[in-house]
């Protein structure tokens, strides 16, 4: 029997990682990467690639915005395809889980009532506000950078698409399940080294797409900032319902992007 090759393991699981990360976080059918449909993914080490599928979200929706630019068409009306094009990607998958968890965390007085309530597939009042709030301010902030330059504002987005999915495998791992059986308890958690792999590559996404398009502080900056905010959401998310749920990953993802937007946006 040969001998087993390290590097070509390591390869092969990273790319296994990859396909059931894209399967797991858009709409990409599991089947064209060659993954089996049926099959569960575990994101005990595959989450740390998370980042790298939001890079590509941001990269299309970024793409997106550049060509219609090109084309002589407003700014707010680019960053509005991109964006759409987005949450067709992934189906709506993180806004889904924004509004569950505002309308959970806003109409719920218990633990138990606020899983009980995200648990209805019905959008409510604080849902319907917080889905308002997300796509504005993310909006707004694309506009106010394609209006310095299309490409600037796709840069941006890739390192606030990678960032944000980054924020998600932090909270998946420094919180408990708040109930069993669900999906982000059944996949997971990710493991410190996936996480610490997870922020590195998310680091290293944002230092190559933000520093020559926005500049060194402005990196660091929104960066911080972002950060603090995810770290905000998870405190309020331990006290809100004693632990994490798929919802709220969503919900971290949406709103760490956002705040990372505007963050840059100051430095224009």
């Amino acid at each position: 029997m040969p001998d087993s090759d390290p590097f070509r393991d390591e390869l092969m699981a990273l790319l296994a990682d990859l396909r059931a990360s894209l399967a797991f976080l858009t709409r990409i059918p599991a089947s064209i990467m060659g993954a089996s449909s049926g099959s569960r993914p575990n994101f005990v080490r595959g989450a740390r690639l998370f980042p790298v599928v939001g890079g590509v979200v941001g990269l299309i929706g970024g793409a997106v915005i550049v060509v219609i630019g090109a084309l002589h068409e407003p700014p707010v009306i680019s960053v509005a395809l991109g964006l759409l094009t987005m949450i067709l990607l992934t189906g709506g998958l993180h806004e889904d889980g924004l509004a569950d968890t505002a309308d959970g965390f806003g109409g719920g007085s218990t633990a138990e009532r606020r899983l009980e309530i995200m648990d209805d597939g019905r959008i409510g009042t604080f849902g319907a506000l917080a889905l308002f709030f997300s796509l504005f301010l993310r909006m707004a902030a694309l506009w106010g950078l394609a209006a310095a330059g299309e490409f600037r504002a796709a840069w941006c987005l890739v390192a606030a698409e990678a960032l944000s999915r980054a924020a998600m495998v932090g909270l998946w791992y420094a919180l408990p399940a708040a109930r069993m059986g669900g999906l982000a308890e059944q996949t997971g958690p990710p493991n410190q080294q996936a996480m610490l792999v997870g922020f590195a590559i998310a680091g290293v996404i944002v230092l190559v797409t933000v520093i020559p398009t926005v500049g060194f502080a402005a990196a660091v900056v929104a960066t911080a900032i972002a950060a603090g905010v995810a770290y905000a959401f998870t405190r309020v998310t331990a006290l809100a319902i004693g632990g994490r749920t798929g919802d709220t990953l969503g919900a971290c993802q949406q709103i760490t992007a956002a705040a990372f937007l505007v963050s840059v946006l100051a430095f224009i």
